[in-house]
């Protein structure tokens, strides 16, 4: 049996890298996967994947900074598949290199808006259904930078360490109610958000490098791979914790 058999997994962020990777591999587990990213083409491309593949999967268009839609989204989550056992609150933006001067009002909040407000609302409405169901488990997506500081990146830097403080006040909180609420710390991930940064600073993809110890960039596969482990039994006594997959970074 496979280990997601008859279980349902939520997706945000699931149009590209770490999120479909997070979304083929739930399925590919025997999950019924929910498959929810603000564009709609590479939402309905990962959900064709996962159909190809002989799993079962829906799309829903979400902005996760907007409230209705994150409460529709898990509504529409428990109109077609009846519960809510797994969410990975992946979608993120990286809100380009700037200084803390440098750096706008309205990019600091769009930034905030999407990567920290959004996985608050999108836990507010998984932990509502999880609590009606008995239990759940919960995965947010942080960052390496949301263990350790870095210069050019003031708010997702600081959206990121929100994130993991965020996971663990839930975590605390549910605990001892059935919900499991941990966070994945990436490392340097050869993801298409990357190869954007890397495009519009060409310099950056031989620091990206460099800058891991085990000298390469990781793959969306490998954060995927940690998402399912969290969200498994065979992480049954794991709540509350940030969990680096980034090629040993802060270990330095």
């Amino acid at each position: 049996m496979k280990r997601f058999e008859d279980k349902v997994a939520l997706v945000t962020g699931a149009g590209s890298g770490i999120g479909r990777a997070t979304a083929l591999a739930f399925a590919g587990e025997g999950a019924k996967v929910v498959v929810a990213d603000v564009v709609v083409q590479d939402g309905e491309e990962t959900v064709r994947m996962i159909k190809d593949a002989h799993g079962q999967a829906i799309f829903i268009k979400t902005d996760v900074s907007r409230p209705d839609e994150v409460e529709e989204m898990v509504k529409k989550t428990i109109t077609t598949y009846g519960r809510l056992d797994c969410a990975c609150n992946n979608a993120g933006i990286n809100g380009g290199a700037h200084t803390l001067t440098r750096c706008t009002e309205d990019l600091w909040d769009s930034v905030i808006s999407i990567n920290l407000k959004g996985v608050w609302l999108c836990m507010k409405y998984e932990v509502l259904q999880m609590r009606s169901q008995g239990g759940g488990s919960i995965v947010n997506m942080a960052s390496m930078l949301g263990l350790v500081g870095a210069p050019g990146s003031p708010a997702y830097v600081a959206s990121k360490h929100g994130v993991v403080g965020l996971t663990k006040s839930a975590a605390l909180e549910y605990a001892g109610k059935g919900i499991r609420v941990n966070a994945i710390a990436p490392g340097n991930i050869d993801t298409p958000m990357n190869r954007r940064l890397v495009a519009d600073h060409p310099q950056l993809e031989t620091w990206l490098v460099e800058a891991e110890p085990m000298g390469r960039m990781g793959k969306p596969e490998e954060i995927a791979a940690a998402v399912l482990w969290l969200c498994s039994d065979e992480a049954s006594f794991v709540t509350g914790h940030a969990l680096a997959v980034d090629g040993g970074i802060v270990a330095q």
